[in-house]
C-alpha cells in the first residue's frame, strides 16, 4: 500500500508568516493536529503540530534544574494564559519545526511507519516536487486495519 491511498487530502497550507492565532484557529476549526508550513513557492519548509503549542520540559542552560517553557518562553505555570495572549501575533516560524519528515506519494505505508517511529512523529506530509499534496497521520493509520477487518 503507498501514501497516496491513506493520506487525507488536499491539504491545508500556512505560511512562514502567519499568526500563531491564526495557525491554532485553523488546527482547532478543522481538527487538524498540525499544519504544514510552505514558502513562497509554495514548497514545504516546516511543520506546526499541536505540541508545538504545549508547555515542555525543557532543562536550563549550564544546570541540573528543569523548568517549563511554552512557546519557547521559560514560564512559571501561572503565567501561561499571559504568555499565550502575548504570542497571538507571533509568526509561526518561531515555533515551527524546520526540518519535517515528508514522503512522496508512491512511499510504501511501511516507510511511512518507520518515518514516524524513527522520528517520534504523528504527522508526515506527503509531497510531490517538494509541494505539499496530503498527509498522514497515525490516526490515518488506523483506516487500514479497518479496510483490511472490512475486506476480509
Amino acid at each position: 500500500m503507498k501514501a497516496l491511498e491513506i493520506m487525507v487530502q488536499p491539504v491545508v497550507t500556512i505560511r512562514r508568516d502567519t499568526s500563531l492565532e491564526e495557525a491554532a484557529r485553523i488546527m482547532l476549526n478543522n481538527r487538524f493536529g498540525c499544519l504544514p508550513v510552505v514558502d513562497d513557492s509554495g514548497r514545504l519548509c516546516g511543520i506546526v503540530t499541536e505540541s508545538d503549542f504545549a508547555a515542555k520540559e525543557r532543562g536550563i542552560p549550564f544546570s541540573t534544574l528543569f523548568l517549563p517553557q511554552v512557546l519557547n518562553e521559560w514560564i512559571p505555570l501561572q503565567g501561561i494564559e499571559r504568555i499565550y495572549q502575548a504570542a497571538r501575533t507571533t509568526p509561526v516560524s518561531t515555533i515551527m519545526g524546520t526540518d519535517p519528515a515528508s514522503v512522496s506519494e508512491e512511499t510504501s505505508v511501511e516507510e511511512v511507519v518507520k518515518q514516524m517511529l524513527y522520528r517520534d512523529i504523528n504527522h508526515v506530509p506527503v509531497i510531490r516536487d517538494g509541494i505539499p499534496v496530503g498527509i498522514i497521520s497515525r490516526h490515518d493509520l488506523l483506516r487500514i486495519m479497518i479496510a483490511d477487518a472490512e475486506s476480509g
